[in-house]
């Protein structure tokens, strides 16, 4: 039942920080909380065991993506909104709530002992690098080079208009 219990928790951080995304105002705000839902999806596929899918969400998405997002927020150089004093105020609770949160969470996966974290016994799970390789270079090949290729026009789109401003 605390599994559970941990699954709506990071359920419901992940869909309301990626609802924040869409209605902030601010773009750098839209960024951090788009890594707090990158961050709990990565929960969640801990909770599906496949631990692999979640080191690849925290390094890429996390990591390298949101650094990517970063450069392009800097590189159009968009407005900076002076922060306003209920803000900060909002900000520092919602700060002390995830750390709440995190050692809840903690607590939960030590109550359940040590076999909640257990590697699966399969030798290729779900979640695992032989089985995600194969179906992203055999069955899903052409919407993976797809992606790529968006990604690539995006960049290209960006500093095209980055260039166009100076």
């Amino acid at each position: 039942m605390s599994l559970a219990l941990l699954f709506y928790l990071t359920a419901s951080i992940a869909v309301g920080s990626a609802i924040f995304v869409v209605l902030n105002r601010n773009a750098v705000y839209s960024a951090i909380l788009l890594v707090l839902c990158f961050f709990a999806l990565a929960v969640l596929y801990l909770l599906l065991e496949a631990y692999f899918l979640a080191v690849l969400e925290v390094f890429i998405y996390a990591g390298a993506i949101m650094v990517l997002f970063l450069f392009v927020i800097m590189l159009l150089n968009l407005g900076r909104e002076d922060a306003l004093p209920r803000f900060i105020q909002l900000q520092r609770a919602l700060s002390l709530l995830m750390v709440v949160l995190f050692f809840f969470g903690i607590f939960l996966i030590m109550l359940n002992g040590p076999g909640v974290l257990h590697q699966p016994v399969e030798k290729f799970s779900a979640g695992g690098i032989y089985s995600l390789g194969e179906a992203l270079f055999t069955k899903y090949l052409f919407p993976f080079e797809v992606a790529s290729l968006l990604l690539l026009v995006a960049l290209i789109g960006t500093v095209y208009l980055a260039k166009k401003k100076i």
